[in-house]
């Protein structure tokens, strides 16, 4: 089974994405690039640097593996023990100029390790007993990778990089709610719709009914979705907003405080920054404690980040049932070979509701005929408004689970024209009357759009994108007008 990165692990990677966006801006020009780098070098230097040994050296146009650290906390003193604080992310992040890509490994917080000195435990306990200085050792052991730099982010900065970039609209596969005082607080209900703030880091940090796998890929998508919204020349100028929350929620080492190395680390950043991001997800073994992972599948990983290639497939496996009672129904009609059965009833009935809500009155309400075999519809539809641009889009989202933790996909309809998730189609598809938008992420189909004359619709594979492309195909064509 695949894990990934742990709970606040999107929000520190959104600063590190906040900090090479200071980097890549910083190079706008020629002229403007050294005058950026002091402001960069004047913003890390609020802070002490961290005390490490053991990082590579850096030489000028040489790739760079950096290790970011998502911390509540900075660590005492910058040097050993977090007194308390703990390391909820741990990302490496390979700019690679010969690549194609950034490279992006997240190790699991539960992740069972060797820590020097102190035996076996999980990998984010490194933090806590030593600080960003063990973390290092311990990840490096762990790995067989070297390290040039170390980022320390802390919590606080998440939410106002949000906002500093304009917010982010961010496509919610299903209602999130909690308000037992065990958790941290959240009320975000499903649909396509913008996030800031405080919100945006209650969604992100969500843990109450996922496991590290799920929470990872919902990390992943909001930074997908957060790097395609957010353009250059907004980022330009923003810069300085970005440099002074990347200084204040931020801890580098030492080598980071030198002027050259500050526009060493540009060039590289600048390089990388119009390529995409390849993600090696982590492969391990989910169980009731730890992750594991046994050291050849370790390295072989570490390879795959080396070497900037995008692991196959969906992003995980999951084969543990929900908790909830799952609603009672009648077997249906399979189709084909695609692991798809006939749901029209059901669906008609999710376009009643939605025009009953006043979805109608907005847009045709779509629905689909087909579902994956043994899903089922999570609630009635939403039917609410998008606001973007000073106006108010109708909207309306079906929302179906497949029975297994954090596994939903969705029917979405707007009347939006030209919202950002559909900004970056990987291929166009005419099927008869339709012309459908094909968006992959990797070698799975994230999501089919197609457009009316008066509304914008598309399905979501689920977070894990477990659906096939034969699966996400069918069940577009297979909607139909109330």
């Amino acid at each position: 089974m695949l894990d990934e990165i742990p709970r606040p692990g999107l929000w520190k990677k959104l600063l590190l994405g906040a900090a090479l966006v200071i980097f890549a801006s910083a190079g706008a020009t020629a002229v403007a690039a050294f005058h950026e780098v002091d402001k960069v070098v004047e913003a890390l230097d609020q802070s002490p640097s961290l005390k490490l040994k053991g990082l590579a050296d850096t030489d000028p146009g040489e790739p760079q593996t950096l290790m970011i650290l998502g911390s509540d906390r900075r660590p005492k003193n910058n040097v050993e023990g977090g007194s308390g604080a703990r390391s909820d992310t741990i990302m490496l992040v390979r700019l690679d100029p010969d690549k194609d890509a950034t490279s992006l490994m997240s190790l699991p917080r539960d992740l069972k390790v060797r820590i020097p000195g102190h035996g076996t435990d999980k990998i984010n306990a490194a933090y806590e007993l030593g600080g960003p200085r063990l973390t290092l050792k311990t990840v490096k052991q762990l790995t067989g990778l070297s390290i040039n730099h170390v980022i320390n982010v802390t919590f606080g900065g998440f939410w106002r990089a949000v906002n500093a970039i304009g917010c982010v609209y961010a496509d919610i596969d299903r209602r999130y709610f909690n308000d037992n005082p065990l958790y941290a607080p959240i009320d975000v209900q499903p649909g396509y719709q913008r996030l800031c703030a405080r919100k945006a880091l209650q969604y992100v940090r969500f843990r109450h009914e996922d496991n590290d796998l799920v929470r990872s890929a919902r990390q992943q998508d909001f930074l997908r979705q957060t790097k395609q919204q957010v353009n250059y020349t907004d980022l330009l100028g923003k810069r300085d907003r970005l440099v002074r929350i990347f200084g204040k929620n931020t801890t580098t080492d030492s080598g980071l405080r030198d002027r050259a190395e500050v526009l060493r680390l540009l060039k590289l950043a600048v390089f990388s920054a119009g390529r995409p991001i390849h993600e090696v997800h982590f492969e391990g073994l989910i169980g009731p404690s730890y992750v594991e992972a046994s050291d050849s599948r370790v390295k072989k990983l570490a390879q795959e980040f080396l070497h900037g290639k995008d692991t196959p497939g969906p992003r995980g496996e999951l084969k543990e049932k929900r908790r909830e009672q799952r609603p009672k129904r009648k077997r249906l009609p399979s189709v084909g070979s695609l692991g798809l059965e006939d749901a029209t009833d059901l669906g008609r009935d999710q376009a009643v509701q939605a025009v009953e809500q006043g979805a109608g009155k907005t847009l045709p309400v779509l629905f689909p005929t087909l579902r994956t075999t043994g899903a089922y519809y999570a609630g009635p539809p939403r039917v609410y408004k998008i606001r973007a641009d000073g106006k108010a889009y109708g909207a309306y989202r079906m929302v179906l689970s497949r029975s297994l933790a954090g596994e939903y996909y969705g029917v979405q309809g707007t009347t939006w024209k030209d919202p950002p998730i559909l900004g970056d189609t990987s291929e166009e598809r005419k099927i008869g009357r339709r012309t459908y938008e094909l968006h992959y992420d990797g070698d799975r189909l994230r999501l089919v759009a197609w457009h009316t004359s008066r509304a914008s619709y598309w399905i979501s594979n689920t977070l894990l994108q477990t659906l096939t492309e034969g699966q996400m195909m069918a069940i577009a064509r297979s909607t139909r007008a109330l």
